[in-house]
Formats: C-alpha cells, structure tokens, sequence
C-alpha cells in the first residue's frame, strides 16, 4: 500500500519554476531523483566565453542535450578570427603552423580528443566524431587530420594575414614566453548541466603562441584540460598546460567535488596543488571553472586577471575570477 510520502515522492515534477512574489520566473529547476537541481547551466573560461555560452544556452533552453551545447558553443571560438588562442585565427607555432587541440566528454563517460591537428576547422567536431565512431580517445596530427577528411571536413588554411603579421614580426626576435598576460588568453574550456541533470564538457584551443611544433598542451588530454563525471561533476582549465597536465587538475577537482567539496573550494584545491607542485608557478596563469550535479559553479585562478563567462538562471555575465596571489 502507498503512503502519502510516496505518492508525494511520484508525483514530483520533472521541471519547477520557482516564482518569485511578482509572479516573474526568477530561475528554472529540475528535480531528478527528488533532488532540485539548478539547471541548466553553462560556463565557459575568458570573454569570449560570453559569445559561446549564447550558443549552448539555445541548445539547453530547448531541452537539448549538454553534449550538444558544450559543441557548439565552443565551436562559435573556433570560427572566430579575432579570438587568436582558439581555432581559426590562432597565432601558430614556432614553425609558422598553426595546430589545433580540443577534446570533448558526455554523461556517459565516452570521451575523444584530437591534438595538434591543422588545417581543420571545428576540431572539437572532430573530437566528437572519434567518440563517438572510434574505439580511441585520442588522434593526433596527420592521423587525425586523415580521419576528419574521411568524415567530411574539408581542408582550409587557419592562419589569418593577422596572425602571420603577428607571427613574422615574432621571429624577428624568436623571444619565447610561455605567458603573456596581454594578449595571450588561451583555452576556450566549457562544462553544462541540461535540464535532464547530465554534465558535458569540451576544451579546444590552438595552444601556446610560438610554441614548438607538436607541442601539445592540456586541452585535448581527459583529466588535464576537462573531465566530466556525471554522478559528481565537470570541470576544464586555461593556461599553462604542462602545469595542468603535471597535477590532473580537472580530474583533481571532480574528486574534490565528489568527496564534498563545493565547486569553488575544489578549484581552489587545484590551484593550490600547482603553486605546491610546480617551481615556477609565480611565472604563469592557470585557472580553472567547474560545475557540479546540482548546479552550483565555481571559478579560482592562480593569478589575477582570469574571467569566466556564466549563464544560469536566465542571466549571462563575466565574472572576474578570485585567485591565489595577491
């Protein structure tokens, strides 16, 4: 026989809107497993996150899928020439090429990167196509570039009048950064939870300016750039890669998350595991963002100046990260 609690308990609704006194919906939740979840909600690192959350807040306000969302707001970044860290328009390598690295990760735990891959646009969509049509989870370079032609992509040349403008008055000196606070803004990382509660992520990025040729950074590497685990949360980095990759940050902070850590302390944790971990962390920027399965967001860098862009509750905006030296 049913108690009132569990007919109660059946007959919650899958969306609630939570009204506020003027009868305005001041923010949308969904209950999954009689837990109020916050969604949606996407956030993605840097201002030209704002344009990319635009494009995944469509796929999720019509009940899309966060897998489809973190595609194809990370793909807006990748198309756009005046972001010169990510995709079309990225400042190449040493070597004058300009080389491309994204991954991508679904509820599921399914995941697929490619890395220092040229001349393909989207290759976040290509990272996609390995999830999702191969057995792997990472292709690389000439494999990787064989493998999105075979799929439809088409070959093009990446790299702008502006950034070999860019690129030959560089060589001129040949003087290698790893950082630069001005005008070096890198990864374009993405993590979201859709209505239906389950998380995505996607991390693109063409890397470094005036890095080696075949560098990789952490972008394309799962645990490094981004991970996503649906039962906890997700969480993608920016910056210095090695730095990311020598401590699994995004991995870091999804633990972090599931032993009880709230996003904002978790990314905190990671931030303070590179100052402890790597000597010359004063030198670079890393930061990271990250969103768990109820919802709730958080954002810590090591150094100031990192923005993310958050859309939640019908509201979009740029946040200036907290970081850790002041």
């Amino acid at each position: 026989m049913k108690t009132r609690r569990d007919f109660i308990k059946a007959s919650a609704l899958t969306t609630v809107g939570l009204i506020t006194a003027c009868g305005k919906e001041s923010k949308e939740s969904t209950v999954i497993n009689n837990q109020i979840l916050d969604s949606p909600v996407v956030i993605s690192t840097w201002k030209h996150g704002l344009a990319a959350n635009e494009a995944a807040w469509k796929v999720l306000s019509a009940n899309g899928r966060a897998l489809d969302a973190v595609e194809q707001g990370v793909r807006v970044s990748e198309a756009d020439p005046k972001v010169t860290s990510v995709g079309y328009g990225g400042l190449p390598d040493r070597d004058g090429k300009v080389t491309l690295d994204a991954c991508i990760m679904d509820e599921f735990g399914n995941a697929g990167s490619v890395a220092c891959l040229e001349n393909i646009m989207n290759p976040i969509s290509v990272a996609r196509l390995v999830m999702e049509k191969t057995q792997h989870v990472l292709l690389v370079s000439e494999g990787a570039k064989r493998f999105a032609l075979e799929n439809g992509f088409k070959e093009e040349n990446l790299l702008t009048e502006e950034a070999k403008a860019e690129w030959e008055k560089w060589i001129k000196t040949g003087v290698y950064k790893p950082w630069d606070y001005e005008s070096n803004h890198d990864t374009i990382g993405m993590v979201a939870l859709d209505k239906s509660g389950n998380l995505s992520g996607a991390c693109t990025t063409s890397g470094l300016k005036w890095k080696m040729h075949g560098r990789v950074g952490d972008s394309p590497i799962i645990g490094a750039g981004m991970f996503c685990d649906n039962e906890v949360g997700a969480a993608a980095a920016t910056g210095v890669g090695e730095a990311v990759i020598k401590t699994v940050g995004s991995f870091l902070i999804v633990e972090q998350m599931r032993n009880g850590k709230s996003p904002q302390k978790a990314c905190k944790i990671a931030v303070e595991r590179i100052a402890k971990k790597i000597k010359n962390y004063k030198e670079i920027q890393v930061g990271f963002i990250a969103v768990n399965k109820s919802g709730e967001t958080g954002a810590y860098s090591l150094q100031e100046g990192f923005e993310y862009a958050l859309f939640k509750n019908n509201i979009h905006e740029l946040i200036k990260s907290d970081y850790l030296l002041k």
